[in-house]
């Protein structure tokens, strides 16, 4: 049976190589996690699409049941599930978090 909702999360993930479901928006976060893990994404310089589940209610349930992960922000990498804030800042502080992003091509060519 196919899910509209998980059809239009699939094609935004298979579309951009990073997504974070968030809410509000990477320039205007609306909650404290999602504006930990957009100032690690800006930090590590990697670009990413927001998408804002506080415009979108079928967005905002359905990628909670897409991902069976119960919180927002969400954060997909070359169209795998990566984690919460949690997740994700544990991550960025461990330095696993741009070895990933290394491993997946995703990160940005440094100049050193």
């Amino acid at each position: 049976m196919s899910n509209p909702v998980f059809d239009r999360i699939q094609a935004d993930i298979d579309a951009n190589p990073v997504v974070l479901y968030m809410k509000g928006t990477p320039v205007f976060p609306q909650c404290g996690f999602s504006a930990r893990v957009v100032q690690i994404l800006s930090h590590v310089g990697v670009p990413f699409k927001g998408v804002n589940v506080l415009e979108d209610m079928e967005i905002r349930e359905g990628i909670k049941a897409f991902a069976n992960w119960p919180t927002i922000p969400q954060l997909y990498v070359k169209g795998e599930f990566v984690g919460g804030c949690d997740i994700v800042t544990e991550m960025f502080q461990a330095g696993e978090l741009e070895t990933m992003l290394a491993e997946k091509g995703v990160m940005p060519k440094t100049t050193a």
